[in-house]
């Protein structure tokens, strides 16, 4: 059986037949993107409100916005990603059999799909403030660039990482109406999460990404991955206790971290690079310590 990222036995196989394409172009039925995109944004907005005791029925309304708006842009992303990617995609045995590259979606279905997926995310985005209207506009070069790093750079993890991270800036601003120092500290904690989960994430398609020509931290760093994943987690690690100190002086509460820390450990460990299903398994447990760091940003003022 060979490997493949579209497994046809979900709940998506039970849509109407003319929108089941779109929802797998969605990637809606691998909500790991999803958690991954809204995490770092509902960090900030817990620590920004003062932790699950300071949240008002405001930053409630923020919370919901942001879930809704993370599943449409996310789809958003992944529509936009795979119109690059397409003839790509044909040549890797993980993505051939996505709607784009096997022509299950036709490119101009998937440019009004887009079109739609867009024009949702701006109407969420104006039920913020000013600052988050701006930052949220700001990140869409971001998005719409990124699928042509694996073009040009060994590190288009990075791009990702500054991308998929933008909500932690863009949730502190639409609780508290500005940007400070532990939202800039989650933003990097967030980066250099993403450059490791990516990294790993990566490792799935090395032999088909060489052969395309796809660059990759996976194939750069080589044998070397596991050294640069510990080096991005314990950096991760740090700047987000950075941010937990920096709000409201929590630091006698970062030890509440610590389970998000073994988790990062267990990833590690038992990670193996050679195989691809281990590969893909740790990167899905990332929800896992994305979901600790928001349960220790609930505890942190209780």
């Amino acid at each position: 059986m060979s490997f493949t990222d579209i497994q046809t036995k979900n709940w998506i196989s039970h849509l109407p037949e003319v929108i089941r394409p779109f929802a797998y172009l969605a990637r809606l039925d691998r909500p790991i993107g999803i958690w991954l995109l809204l995490l770092p944004g509902w960090w900030a907005i817990m620590l920004a409100s003062g932790g699950l005791a300071g949240m008002t029925v405001r930053s409630w309304g923020i919370f919901v916005l942001f879930g809704v708006g993370a599943v449409v842009m996310r789809a958003a992303g992944c529509v936009m990603n795979d119109l690059w990617d397409r003839k790509l995609d044909m040549k890797v045995e993980r993505t051939s059999a996505r709607p784009l590259a096997s022509g299950a979606v036709l490119p101009r279905a998937a440019f009004g799909f887009l079109a739609l997926l867009l024009l949702a995310g701006l109407l969420i985005l104006l039920q913020m403030n000013g600052l988050t209207i701006i930052l949220g506009a700001a990140s869409l070069p971001l998005i719409a660039i990124y699928p042509l790093m694996k073009r040009i750079t060994w590190w288009p993890q990075a791009f990702l990482g500054l991308t998929f991270n933008f909500g932690a800036l863009m949730g502190w601003s639409a609780v508290t109406g500005a940007l400070a120092w532990p939202a800039a500290l989650l933003y990097l904690s967030g980066i250099f999460w993403t450059l490791g989960y990516d990294t790993i994430y990566a490792h799935q398609d090395r032999e088909d990404d060489a052969l395309a020509g796809i660059k990759s931290t996976a194939l750069k760093f080589g044998a070397h991955s596991r050294r640069w994943v510990i080096g991005f987690y314990v950096l991760a690690l740090v700047f987000l206790g950075a941010a937990f100190h920096m709000t409201n002086n929590a630091v006698y509460y970062t030890h509440f971290l610590m389970p998000a820390a073994v988790h990062m450990l267990w990833q590690v460990k038992a990670w193996q690079p050679e195989s691809p299903q281990s590969s893909l398994d740790i990167f899905k447990s990332n929800t896992i310590y994305g979901v600790l760091v928001l349960a220790a940003a609930f505890l942190v003022f209780i």
